[in-house]
């Protein structure tokens, strides 16, 4: 039977009790861990969201009737203990916060009987992800999943310390606006008052955030809401955290400068990591060439090397009909792995086919300095030489080459290059390793819609000296834009706006857009842009994957409290569901999906 609280009130959360109250009457509250009957001693472990505090009870000091109690505890049993703290008789517990002590009870009272839970409530549990995210309140009692949580918690916190102390101002923007879908879905939210008309959740506060510079707000910031509908990854929800902010009167290196402190200060806070300024710099193009990858992991080498020069005219018709195609030749050296089995070799080829590739191309290089490949046939031994030499190959190295597209080289090569690594054991996973990557692309042509579109998004201005090209080259021209990367993931993105009319109107006109149709969608942007704009840039983070990288987890699922999973469907609570008729008509919708038999 569980008993009321009866004017008990919580004296310590259970990492809270220490050996300095030793001597001391405290009351501790929880839910029991576990329970050891040793015949006329009971242990307890009582947790809460501090941790783990050992309870013993004997009936000498607490009584017939609260041993009693006690010998039905049960796992996850929620109870109150008041008792008295004592130095352990026995051998400290290292492992515990609370080792060197215990409350010997006085008192107990079962304020909640528990179920026998599907899954053990333990930290680096096995369970598998599907049960725990149907149970997900039963899995946010776990240690680990409660330290990610609240660790989230100090770094929303910390976010808004420094802000604030930075002179931003916290200011919400609304959940229901107008969709715009430029990339992505939009998630739509149909209107009862206005038939026919819906609202769209925001991808992203841009539009508002960009009114408000316009409003005279200087700085701003928002941990807002954002929606997406798009296919899910490890890294991926359809509902998101976004750290958002803009500033006025600024440039690129404004941007980063206060980024920089704030991502400092961040980490310094959460983990205790201690990030080096300045954060260095890469362009875009830099980054391509070097690593295959617009977001690189620089914790390790292994960069992609250009070969085409030193293949040019071979005999093998792969590479030269990739050079012959405007494309190019590039390899990763993958130091000391000649010896890699065939087998593990033909499976690096089949995951290389999976970003694009028709083929990879490798040479072993063998301790007496012969060569292992699955070219060398169609290649003289002098080219054969100078393609190692320029890949610095020594014996021993494997290397891998890839030829075609530059796009295409750079996809396949940036993803082995990571792949291998991985294989390899040379990625630090102690380390974090932040960069900035600058100067990207400002357009990329669509084949699919036969038409230019936007990089990152049709409000981002191009770099001044790149100005010339809009008109006789667009594809040629860099934006004045800047990602924040992590350890190979995109931790966010910005950019310094357009804010003068004309070059809005023509960055419209190059994404194929009709004056009449930009107005539908951002004429209330536009309109505001003709009453004085002050030059501004922003930036936005997110949050679930920045506190993902910092607790090392494998999965923003793991750092949020009720996520989604991969078909954008909640395990707990049976999200998305249909609704009454009665609400259909109010909204004046209807459906065309015939209802299935359960």
């Amino acid at each position: 039977m569980a008993e009321a609280m009866k004017g008990l009130h919580r004296s310590h959360r259970c990492t809270e009790v220490s050996v300095n109250d030793a001597g001391s009457t405290v009351t501790v509250m929880g839910w029991v861990q576990k329970q050891r009957n040793k015949g006329g001693i009971i242990f307890v472990d009582l947790r809460d969201r501090s941790g783990i505090l050992q309870i013993i009870f004997e009936e000498s000091d607490c009584g017939a009737e609260n041993f009693a109690k006690a010998e039905k505890l049960r796992s996850e049993f929620v109870i109150a203990v008041v008792g008295k703290v004592e130095k352990r008789a026995g051998a400290v517990n290292e492992n515990l916060a609370t080792g060197q002590i215990e409350v010997r009870a006085e008192q107990l009272r079962i304020l909640s009987e528990s179920e026998t839970p599907p899954f053990p409530i333990e930290a680096d549990s096995k369970t598998k992800e599907e049960l725990r995210l149907k149970y997900r309140y039963l899995d946010l009692r776990r240690p680990d999943l409660q330290r990610n949580i609240m660790l989230r918690s100090r770094i929303v916190a910390g976010i808004r310390k420094f802000m604030t102390e930075e002179g931003f101002l916290e200011i919400e923007t609304p959940i229901l606006g107008k969709s715009t879908p430029e990339g992505a879905r939009d998630y739509l939210v149909p209107s009862r008052v206005h038939p026919g008309t819906f609202y769209g959740l925001p991808q992203s506060p841009q539009l508002f955030k960009q009114l408000l510079m316009c409003s005279g707000y200087d700085r701003y910031f928002q941990i807002a809401k954002c929606f997406r509908d798009e296919d899910l990854r490890a890294d991926r929800q359809p509902e998101f955290t976004q750290v958002d902010m803009e500033l006025s009167f600024v440039d690129v290196d404004d941007v980063i400068d206060v980024n920089e402190r704030l991502l400092q200060y961040v980490c310094k806070e959460a983990i205790g990591l201690d990030v080096q300024l300045p954060i260095p710099r890469m362009t875009w193009k830099e980054a391509m060439e070097r690593y295959g990858s617009d977001k690189p992991d620089t914790r390790f080498g292994m960069e992609l090397v250009n070969v085409s020069d030193a293949v040019a005219g071979c005999g093998f018709g792969v590479f030269t009909a990739a050079l012959e195609n405007g494309g190019s030749v590039r390899g990763i050296n993958a130091k000391g792995q000649a010896s890699m089995p065939r087998k593990k070799i033909d499976a690096l080829v089949d995951f290389a086919k999976g970003y694009g590739a028709k083929g990879l191309a490798y040479l072993g290089i063998q301790q007496d300095g012969s060569y292992k490949s699955s070219f060398a046939k169609f290649m003289t031994q002098e080219q054969l030489d100078g393609l190692v030499k320029a890949m610095d190959g020594q014996p021993g190295d494997l290397l891998f080459f890839a030829a075609d597209k530059n796009n295409i080289v750079y996809s396949v090569l940036g993803a082995l290059r990571l792949e291998v690594g991985e294989q390899m054991g040379i990625i630090d996973h102690d380390a974090f390793h932040f960069l900035w990557v600058t100067e990207f692309p400002l357009l990329e042509w669509s084949e699919d819609e036969n038409r230019f579109v936007a990089v990152h998004h049709p409000f981002t201005m191009m770099m001044d000296e790149d100005l010339q090209y809009l008109d006789s080259d667009p594809g040629r021209v860099r934006a004045k834009a800047y990602d924040i990367v992590l350890n190979g993931v995109e931790l966010g993105g910005g950019s310094v706006r357009i804010y003068q009319n004309e070059i809005q109107e023509k960055m419209f006109e190059i994404l194929g857009f009709e004056k009449e149709d930009a107005h539908s969608r951002f004429g209330f942007l536009l309109d505001a842009f003709q009453y004085g704009v002050p030059p501004h840039a922003g930036l936005a983070y997110g949050l679930d994957r920045l506190v993902m990288l910092l607790v090392k987890a494998d999965s923003i699922r793991e750092v949020m409290a009720f996520p989604k999973v991969k078909d954008a469907s909640c395990l707990l609570t049976g999200a998305p569901d249909v609704v009454d008729v009665v609400q259909m008509k109010e909204l004046h919708l209807s459906s065309d999906v015939e209802e299935q038999e359960v």
